[in-house]
């Protein structure tokens, strides 16, 4: 090394400046180098130049140069290719429009940001299989396997496996893209992926749903592993099916896991219900902040799977009163609310695979089943939304903002529409985003409590819920920096998009 290469290495650790990097030309070092954008080369490799030229630049190109010159102009550009593109996936299209929406302030200050964000317009790998199985007649069925590996930027895939009707590409791809963002607001380093299958475990045996998962199983083996993708459990797959998903991997890999730990929890995944408390955690927070609390509140509970569940026991920890649960053939209200006894009842009934909410009807005098008809005419402090994508539209939000309620917990990824989001903007409601509400999930990964193990559910609930106080003052405080106090939904959104793009670009923006 020459003389006057060492003498520069030696000024620059004097100056606090240690990033040294052998393609860093001996220039003054700007005090804008100091960003991410700059300190990583910038998505083209070079370090030179200043934000303005990065508006001069074309962010596609394809018959024409087509630049921007504001951060809204360059999410609308982003968005109008991805309806080009992928405009046949509207669950995508919805999920991504809704990303660059909210990290547009972003590409006004930095715009180079916004040729990362363009890099979210593909995952990085989606698989799609054919998955054959035997009924118990011995006829051979057809189903449709995926899995949507979409950010690996932070760490190994990590994501939820869902199985039932009408699930296909594009909603595997905007779920994939949502946990992204999840993930990163975890504070854990895990990249995302998505997987699941249009079969639909109801109404089948369980030697059907076993003999599916292996068959499942045996296809996704060759994309997931150890450091790789970490599948878990989703909508119509709990421990049963990751219990029957793991045998068979085991069979295929050679690979053997710890109960509890590691690789799809060595087919025992451990406290399902961290989900369903994490949303009630970040709601108690959002509360405090505001001078109110969950106790006595009247909570609205849509769905009624494990996540809906859990939450309605954690929010009888705080002392609200849960008033419902609902499925695709309707929905109970018990009017004094649901306490610890009667939920009790209603896990038990849940238990059983496919039943249905109604029954329990039968074992309450108190209980309505469907009365109200929509169970959004129910009057109540909080809609905790657990049921489905896109189940709070434009009408139901100016029904609950007519009726007093104070805001919506975004308790599945993707329930409220954006013209509803708009009415609860414009009406003043709160809004809490599904990216952060969900993102407790990581804490309980397979790989997570291989290196952090939790001893019991107490210890799970007391860093459950310092995780969700950390992600909530997150975004807070990013919503604010950005001029958008009280927008949880773009605070969530900025936040995990910044970490996650800084990654990238240390990466190579790949």
């Amino acid at each position: 090394m020459c003389l006057l290469t060492k003498t520069y290495i030696r000024n620059r650790k004097l100056n606090g400046i240690n990033n040294f990097h052998s393609s860093t030309s001996f220039e003054t070092v700007k005090q804008e180098d100091s960003s991410p954008l700059y300190q990583y080369g910038g998505v083209h490799g070079s370090s030179r130049g200043s934000q303005k030229l990065w508006r001069n630049k074309p962010l596609f190109r394809r018959e024409a140069d087509i630049r921007f010159k504001t951060g809204l102009e360059a999410a609308e550009m982003l968005v109008a290719e991805v309806k080009r593109k992928d405009g046949y996936q509207p669950e995508f299209v919805q999920s991504f429009a809704n990303t660059m929406d909210a990290i547009s302030p972003v590409f006004d200050r930095l715009p180079k940001y916004a040729w990362v964000a363009k890099l979210f317009l593909e995952p990085e790998r989606l698989i799609q299989f054919r998955v054959a199985w035997l009924d118990d007649q011995g006829f051979c069925r057809i189903n449709r396997g995926f899995r949507v590996q979409y950010n690996s930027a932070l760490g190994p895939y990590e994501g939820g496996t869902h199985f039932g009707m009408g699930l296909n590409t594009g909603i595997m791809k905007a779920l994939a893209l949502d946990r992204t963002f999840t993930n990163a607001l975890s504070g854990r380093m895990f990249g995302s992926a998505v997987g699941g299958s249009d079969f639909n475990p109801h109404k089948k045996t369980e030697a059907e749903i076993q003999r599916f998962c292996q068959s499942y199983m045996t296809e996704l083996a060759k994309y997931i592993g150890p450091d790789v993708d970490y599948p878990g459990m989703g909508f119509c797959v709990g421990p049963e099916e990751i219990g029957y998903m793991y045998g068979q991997y085991k069979r295929t890999s050679n690979h053997i896991s710890q109960k509890g730990v590691g690789l799809l929890w060595g087919g025992t995944p451990p406290f399902p219900q961290c989900t369903g408390y994490g949303v009630a955690h970040f709601a108690h927070f959002v509360l405090a902040d505001k001078g109110e609390s969950l106790k006595g509140k009247r909570c609205l509970i849509t769905g009624s799977g494990k996540n809906a569940l859990a939450l309605a026991q954690k929010l009888l920890d705080y002392g609200a009163i849960p008033l419902s649960f609902s499925d695709r053939d309707g929905h109970i209200y018990e009017i004094d609310g649901i306490d610890r006894q009667k939920l009790k009842q209603i896990q038990k009934i849940k238990v059983e695979r496919g039943a249905r909410i109604g029954r329990y009807i039968i074992a309450s005098t108190t209980a309505r089943y469907n009365e109200p008809e929509n169970i959004f005419n129910i009057p109540c402090d909080l809609v905790f939304a657990c049921g489905k994508m896109n189940e709070i539209n434009e009408q139901i939000a100016t029904i609950l903002a007519d009726n007093g309620c104070m805001g919506i917990v975004e308790g599945c990824n993707m329930p409220t529409t954006p013209e509803a989001i708009k009415v609860c903007k414009k009406r003043g409601m709160l809004l809490m985003p599904y990216r952060a509400t969900l993102s407790g999930t990581c804490l309980v990964n397979g790989i997570a409590l291989e290196h952090a193990p939790l001893l019991n559910e107490k210890e799970m609930d007391e860093k459950l819920r310092a995780i969700m106080e950390t992600t909530f003052h997150l975004c807070k405080s990013t919503a604010q920096e950005y001029n958008m106090r009280g927008n949880l939904q773009a605070g969530a959104s900025i936040a995990a998009f910044l970490k996650v793009a800084d990654s990238m670009l240390a990466q190579g923006s790949v």
